[in-house]
């Protein structure tokens, strides 16, 4: 049986650092009210802990995306599959990612793609013709480096 995982990503501001690779990878960000409203209820979180993005409840502290074909936890909104986790650290980033993602969308998308990140908020850092490979660097508004193939 294969182990389910899920990728962390610590960052400074997860809300505007999901959306923007949920944009980027066309996931979907995870609706969080069903367990911010449980957490309220039970008394475990409080009204700092939390706010609205797109009319649902949303944590300051950590936001999710998951694939829009995988399933998702009724009682929680978690993703079930493939999903990426933002979660705010107090450190800023201060070295070269030793793990990134690399975008395979093919040599005839790869420019539309890379513009299309940059309105995003992403920048390109260089673009690597190498040994066969052919790809554009770029980072995220945060910092964190990334490919487009």
């Amino acid at each position: 049986m294969a182990v389910e995982w899920q990728l962390v990503v610590d960052c400074a501001e997860p809300i505007p650092l999901a959306r923007f690779w949920a944009a980027a990878l066309e996931y979907e960000p995870e609706d969080n009210t069903a367990i911010v409203e449980y957490a309220v209820a039970a008394g475990m979180a409080g009204e700092d802990d939390y706010t609205e993005v797109d009319g649902r409840k949303a944590w300051i502290q950590a936001a999710a995306i998951r694939h829009p074909d995988d399933p998702v936890d009724e009682a929680t909104g978690a993703g079930l599959g493939r999903r990426v986790l933002f979660k705010a650290v107090p450190e800023p980033k201060s070295v070269k990612n030793r793990l990134h993602v690399d975008l395979r969308v093919g040599p005839g998308r790869r420019d539309g793609v890379v513009e299309r990140l940059e309105g995003l908020g992403a920048s390109v850092v260089r673009i690597v013709e190498e040994h066969g490979s052919s790809h554009v660097t770029m980072r995220d508004p945060e910092g964190n480096e990334f490919d487009v193939q």
